[in-house]
């Protein structure tokens, strides 16, 4: 099954994030380029990073300059994100481009590559929670309200296989269909935000 394929590779890119934790690091990507591990790798590296880049820009104490810059970051970095959920889905086109899809088949709500973009969330806030439910220096209560909330975020991610599963199943069944919308960011678009595109006159 698909979900469980992915999540360990995920797992072991926040892993590795963890060795050095630093946002400068660069990223060393122990898959063959070009393959589906090598992209879920690397969509994950840039969750990764882009958890901790919004980690520190709520530092009270941030220059504004840094913040700044930082902001510009994120905003680079959920491009690449969206630009990666597109190849997966590319992936997934082309995986099931001979499928015959039957007359009654259905949509569905979000395609699969937005799905496993929110699994490799998940493993992300599973990870992190981990840490605070573990956490030495924590409180007993803090422990045990963070423990509850993993608890919580574990039970999500059976939940998330499963329905992940499930459509794949369905578009390979042909019971459901794709149909992917290139995203139409606007915010870093020369032309499509309007305080770009006036500052170009």
């Amino acid at each position: 099954m698909f979900s469980q394929f992915a999540f360990p590779i995920f797992e072991q890119s926040i892993k590795d994030y963890h060795i050095i934790n630093d946002v400068y690091q660069p990223t060393v990507n122990p898959y063959e380029k070009g393959s589906i591990e090598y992209l879920l790798y690397a969509k994950n590296w840039v969750d990764t990073v882009q958890w901790h880049y919004e980690d520190i820009i709520r530092d009270p104490q941030i220059d504004p300059l840094a913040a700044l810059d930082l902001k510009r970051k994120i905003d680079a970095s959920n491009q690449v994100r969206t630009d990666m959920v597109e190849y997966i889905d590319s992936y997934f086109l082309q995986k099931y481009a001979s499928v015959q899809v039957k007359p009654n088949a259905k949509i569905n709500t979000e395609s699969p590559a937005w799905a496993i973009d929110r699994l490799s969330i998940l493993a992300l806030k599973i990870y992190h929670m981990n840490e605070e439910a573990t956490r030495v220096d924590a409180t007993a209560e803090h422990r045990a309200k963070c423990q509850e909330k993993l608890n919580v975020l574990l039970d999500q991610k059976s939940d998330m296989f499963t329905s992940i599963n499930d459509l794949l199943t369905d578009i390979e069944n042909g019971d459901k269909f794709m149909k992917v919308y290139k995203q139409m960011k606007m915010y870093n678009d020369d032309d499509l935000n309007p305080v770009l595109y006036q500052n170009k006159k």
